[in-house]
């Protein structure tokens, strides 16, 4: 090595001092590296997700983990053990979403040949906007939004995969309001009528976030009253559409919601549809989280009528474990609309005399430029496990809900809010001490307290990790959600067991 050192300095080609001859890197030491990284990877990630005996998280508050992970970055680089102790501790410290008693989100698991998937596209860090740079992934993202429509129910359409749901409905949001006035691209919100849109009160919060980005304003989102469920209810919907027109405003866009966050709603489609039609206007649907039950025979049911939106999203790495982030905006029209609403035709990337078929290059239908190959994890699982396989993870997921809710039915002290229909459990745990307590502010006071002390405690303990919220007037409640296809009934047990055994001093 050091007679190649010297023969490179004896043939030196300087620029400004620098030496060009050669790579700069050092390969053998990256290789070595990336073997060792790998290694403990599996070892610590991989080979523990299903071992219940491990902590979901090994809590440390935030100023005591700076102090852990040695955050400065120096002037010098870090030694090659350093760094491999870097790795550990990350992993250490951070939270095992594979954990089968991970129930924080509407994501967990680990699914292997999506995450040998991400391996592949990470190594090979490609970008998805034309198939002279992405060739195998621009058609892998084609045969998968094919497929994903084919589920909806469509004949034919169009789609793009974004960075999270929350981006899906931004992009329908925009195409809604394009397709209603197409000038817009060009000549921008001066001298439009006030654009109105409706949505649920149980929506996904990028709604209104949508809303302020694209100008429309959040005062110009009109939500929706739901019934007890948390459906939209269609007859307030007609009435607020009505409303809006009387106002002198423009009614542009209905969003509905397959799958709330927090309780799990499936709004009424075909009846909010029938009123979009009426009106002439966009119905959008994001099923970020419900639109996997069109995977299954049986719960497909709970999206009935889900053909007759425009658009849809549909977070692949919420309950088929894809892995995030895979989320796909699934559009009807198929003559352009989405490339229209979006294209700039940047023409150093662009170039329609390229020697292959152009239309490949669909990076113009996306306001990104760079975008990854999202629609690959999906891909690979999809063939590893057939689309029975995907439909298993649903059909289980849902059995293992209804199983912990009729064990919460059995348990003092446990009360349902209501019955699902989704994954989503919501329950109050209500200590031996405010059992006998009688209803009224006092005793609801006390109980809100009750959900934020056992949370503490289990990421504490890094026994379990559960959602809680408060709700549209309900004091705080536990939202458990089931997910992983590793969950077990006696994860369901022990859910329940643990949170009496945390709070059985309260």
């Amino acid at each position: 090595c050091k007679q190649e050192m010297l023969q490179k300095k004896k043939n030196a080609v300087l620029v400004d001092g620098v030496i060009l001859n050669g790579p700069i890197m050092d390969s053998k030491a990256g290789e070595k590296f990336v073997e060792e990284t790998c290694k403990i990877i599996m070892e610590e990630v991989i080979q523990k997700a299903d071992d219940v005996t491990e902590k979901v998280c090994e809590w440390r508050a935030p100023e005591t983990l700076k102090q852990i992970l040695d955050l400065e970055m120096r002037d010098t680089g870090e030694s090659h053990q350093k760094l491999l102790q870097l790795c550990r501790d990350v992993i250490q410290y951070s939270v095992k979403t594979s954990h089968p008693r991970f129930f924080n989100q509407l994501y967990a698991g680990i699914d292997y040949y999506s995450l040998a998937a991400r391996f592949i596209t990470e190594a090979l860090n490609p970008s998805v906007y034309t198939y002279e740079v992405s060739p195998v992934f621009l058609l892998v993202e084609e045969a998968v939004i094919k497929k994903m429509i084919e589920f909806i129910g469509w004949e034919e359409g169009d789609g793009i995969f974004n960075p999270g749901g929350s981006v899906s409905n931004m992009y329908a949001m925009n195409l809604a309001r394009y397709r209603f006035c197409p000038e817009i691209k060009e000549k921008g919100l001066s001298g439009l009528p006030r654009l109105v849109l409706f949505t649920s009160e149980e929506c996904h919060y990028s709604m209104k976030k949508a809303a302020s980005f694209l100008g429309i304003g959040t005062e110009n989102v009109y939500f929706i009253k739901t019934d007890e469920r948390g459906k939209m209810i269609p007859e307030e919907l007609e009435k607020q559409v009505q409303r809006a027109r009387k106002e002198g405003s423009a009614p542009f866009l209905v969003c509905a919601t397959a799958g709330t966050t927090v309780l799990g709603a499936f709004d009424p489609l075909d009846k909010i549809a029938d009123i979009c039609e009426k009106h002439g206007l966009w119905l959008h649907v994001d099923a970020s989280w419900g639109g996997s039950a069109l995977i299954s025979k049986k719960h497909c049911r709970l999206l009935h009528g889900i053909h007759r939106a425009d658009s849809v999203a549909w977070n692949p790495h919420k309950m088929l474990l894809a892995g995030i982030q895979c989320c796909a905006l699934l559009v009807k029209d198929n003559s352009g609309l989405l490339k229209n609403c979006y294209s700039a035709k940047a023409a150093y990337l662009f170039q329609q005399d390229k020697f292959y078929d152009v239309s490949y290059d669909t990076g113009d239908k996306s306001i990104q430029c760079s975008r990854r190959p999202d629609a690959f994890k999906f891909w690979l699982m999809w063939k590893a496990l057939g689309a029975t396989g995907l439909e298993e993870r649903v059909n289980r997921a849902l059995a293992l809900a209804r199983y912990l809710v009729e064990e919460i039915k059995k348990r003092e002290g446990f009360q349902l809010l209501l019955e699902p229909e989704y994954a989503n459990v919501c329950f109050w745990y209500i200590p031996p001490s405010l059992r006998k307590m009688e209803d009224g502010p006092e005793f609801w006071q006390k109980l809100h307290q009750v959900a934020p002390i056992i949370k503490e405690r289990m990421m504490k303990k890094g026994s379990m990790m559960l959602g809680y919220q408060p709700h549209r007037g309900k004091v705080n409640f536990f939202r458990q959600v089931v997910i992983s296809p590793q969950v077990s009934r006696e994860d369901m047990d022990f859910l329940l067991d643990e949170i009496e055994l945390l709070a059985k001093d309260l």
